[in-house]
């Protein structure tokens, strides 16, 4: 079955359904049973039970929602002044274009999370200006595809939940443990680039002062003084003095100009202060109700196919529903965490994962506990405590930021500011969007599925606003009063009265004004008409595809195939890090002829029940899992990264020369996997601060 799979997705043959087929196939052989009628086959049952069982798993809901909100986005072209904003910004810093197209890249492929789109878009707008300004061709094909690559490892990410729905986990405690590793990855990318252009400026030519200059005001210019200094002091004075006002152009002017110096140091102060608000006051309040009568913790059933003993630890006050059957509806988990109530989205297992008996199981002995970084005792790891430390790297932080804003506020002439207000406009919206999804999955605000929603609402919030502000402006205004009043009539809390301001304001701006233009702007008609296509053909391939897994995994348990290789692999006698190394170099193989969709839902069930065995985390493990899948993107001969950048390049960019630019992050990536199974911390840390082990 292995063999055929492969050799037929090596002809071309459409994996979902090449993997119904053989399932069929070999399940009517296992059901066979002489005498009978061939429509009596026990096999035709187990399709539909498998079929029904991934159309009823409801962590799958989040994928189409995800998606439509990463094709609003890229069609409403939002990130074309994203690009110009920012390479302004860093255009003094060695290889500025590739920083910028890496940085827009990564922050794009957040926002999205569709690889094809990334890249395609960052190919026509980034190639051009980097080749046109001398810039080494394997350099521009790098960046472009690695930074293209990184939306499917950082969250909100679809490979994250088609793992999770594959290896029964928690979406949101995979989307907490590939941040800090996501981050790394990019970092380590950006590294690349700035030293590969210091060692040899020639790849990487500096840009002529007239392809970055920023034309100013006349009235910026007066208010720097005759020094050419900050304009910072002169727009303070123009609050009070009205000379310095009508020198501006006038209150106004003055006004929307401090309005926009304000923004660094209100995103400052506000990310700090949520830190503090989180840490200090939510932790605490659940430490102090952790303290009171300690309530039996419920019995958290092990995920299909892990022993009884391995059962992972669950926090207090969690109750949880696994499926035990293909026909069992998805399982949802409610966990009572952090004093708060968190809900997680757990997912049905579709995979090989699933399909092993506990009895059959070689695993089914006395298992080891999950291997975290925390060495707190109790089920609830370090949640509801300070971390050591903590005031002295927030009061440290503090003073840095201080500095740092006091130097920019010094160093801030008319240009750096006419730079500023093109980051507000084109940065700061589509950073809120992801900074909010990213939130309320990670604080237990939301489930997965719950922030995908708010996360499509608010593409389809900038995209209208895009095209008319000054309709979206009043209507959300007059969402944000109805939606205080409601709260305000039904003696909601603050907390609640702002959630209830922001969905007002955000409802009314998207719909009303959308429904009214959708009749007379023919863009917008296309644009949503396309998205919505685009994520329906995404969708039901990803959706296929766990049908046509769902049932192969389950005729290849039935034929005995995961005992086969489970004993295989435990007659090596391998120890942990044996084991690691052997899964992540199969995989890290498997990603040169195979995509990422193939590998997760058909090969890597096959080592989640030998997870136990070998006390690996299952959490670490799928985190590494997704970062050595950058490489599926980066690896020839199957390097759609490379197959996308090609078809928008230039005709004298070969791919020989895409694939050349693409083997360095190749290497990065084998190097973060160092890293991350040296510092196994740097990936379980965030998901057992916020909820425990």
């Amino acid at each position: 079955m292995l063999g055929l799979i492969v050799i037929a997705i090596m002809m071309g043959f459409p994996t979902a359904f090449t993997l119904m087929g053989l399932g069929m196939i070999f399940g009517y052989i296992a059901f066979w049973v002489p005498g009978q009628h061939w429509y009596d086959n026990r096999a035709f049952d187990l399709i539909v039970q498998r079929a029904y069982g991934v159309m009823t798993n409801d962590a799958l809901l989040s994928i189409p929602l995800f998606v439509f909100m990463g094709y609003i986005m890229e069609r409403a072209a939002l990130v074309d002044k994203m690009f110009h904003s920012v390479q302004l910004a860093f255009r003094r810093v060695p290889a500025s274009l590739a920083i910028t197209t890496m940085l827009v890249s990564a922050f794009w492929g957040i926002a999205s999370g569709i690889v094809g789109a990334v890249v395609v878009l960052m190919g026509v707008i980034a190639m051009g200006p980097m080749l046109k300004a001398g810039y080494d061709v394997r350099l521009a094909a790098g960046t472009i595809t690695a930074g293209g690559t990184l939306g499917i490892l950082i969250p909100p990410s679809v490979m994250l939940i088609v793992y999770a729905a594959v290896a029964g986990q928690s979406i949101v405690k995979l989307y907490a443990a590939a941040m800090l590793p996501g981050f790394f990855l990019t970092g380590l990318y950006l590294v690349y680039i700035l030293g590969w252009a210091m060692i040899n400026p020639k790849i990487a030519p500096k840009l002529s002062p007239d392809q970055y200059r920023v034309p100013v005001p006349e009235y910026l210019r007066q208010l720097e003084g005759p020094r050419g200094r900050s304009v910072v002091p002169g727009l303070i004075a123009g609050v009070f003095r009205p000379a310095f006002a009508s020198l501006a152009g006038g209150y106004r002017v003055v006004v929307v100009n401090l309005l926009a110096v304000s923004v660094p140091l209100l995103l400052t102060v506000g990310t700090l202060a949520g830190a503090w608000w989180y840490v200090v006051i939510y932790n605490a309040q659940a430490a102090l109700e952790a303290a009171g009568p300690v309530k039996a913790a419920s019995v958290v059933p092990a995920p299909l196919g892990m022993p009884p003993s391995a059962k992972p630890a669950a926090p207090p006050a969690a109750t949880s529903k696994t499926a035990t059957s293909p026909t069992t509806d998805t399982s949802t988990t409610s966990a009572a965490t952090t004093g708060a109530a968190t809900t997680e989205e757990q997912p049905q297992e579709v995979g090989l994962a699933g399909d092993v008996k506990e009895s059959e199981s070689p695993t089914a002995q006395s298992g080891p506990q999950e291997v975290t970084s925390f060495r707190g005792e109790g089920p609830a790891g370090a949640i509801g405590q300070v971390p050591a430390h903590f005031y002295q790297w927030f009061w440290g932080s503090v003073a840095v930021c201080g500095v740092l804003l006091l130097w920019y506020f010094w160093r801030m002439n008319g240009e750096q500011l006419e730079i500023l207000k093109e980051l507000i406009v084109s940065v700061v919206p589509l950073g809120v969007l992801t900074v909010v999804v990213l939130v309320v999955i990670l604080f237990g605000i939301c489930t997965a599925t719950e922030s995908a929603a708010i996360g499509a609402l608010g593409a389809l919030y900038l995209a209208v606003m895009a095209k008319f502000p000054k309709a979206v402006w009043w209507w959300s205004l007059l969402g944000v009063v109805l939606g205080v009043a409601l709260g305000w009539y039904e003696g909601e809390d603050v907390a609640s009265l702002i959630v209830a301001a922001s969905i007002g304001g955000t409802f009314t701006g998207t719909v009303i004004p959308g429904l009214w233009y959708l009749r007379t702007s023919p863009e917008l008609r296309t644009n949503l008409k396309q998205a919505t296509f685009l994520t329906a053909k995404t969708t039901a391939m990803v959706c296929w595809l766990f049908v046509g897994s769902a049932l192969f995994s389950a005729v290849f348990a039935l034929h005995g195939g995961q005992g086969l290789i489970e004993r295989w692999v435990l007659s090596m006698n391998l120890s942990p890090v044996g084991f690691q190394f052997l899964a992540q170099v199969i995989i890290f193989l498997l990603g040169w002829p195979l995509e990422w969709t193939e590998i997760i839902v058909i090969f890597c069930p096959i080592f989640i029940p030998l997870l136990t065995h070998f006390h690996v985390d299952p959490i670490l493990f799928g985190t590494m899992v997704a970062v050595n899948l950058q490489a599926a993107f980066l690896s020839p001969p199957v390097a759609m990264s490379a197959f996308y950048l090609k078809g928008v390049s230039p005709k004298h960019v070969t791919l020989n020369q895409i694939f050349a630019g693409m083997m360095p992050y190749m290497i990065i990536v084998c190097i973060c996997l160092v890293f991350m199974y040296i510092w196994p911390g740097m990936t379980l840390w965030l998901p057992e601060f916020l909820y425990g082990k």
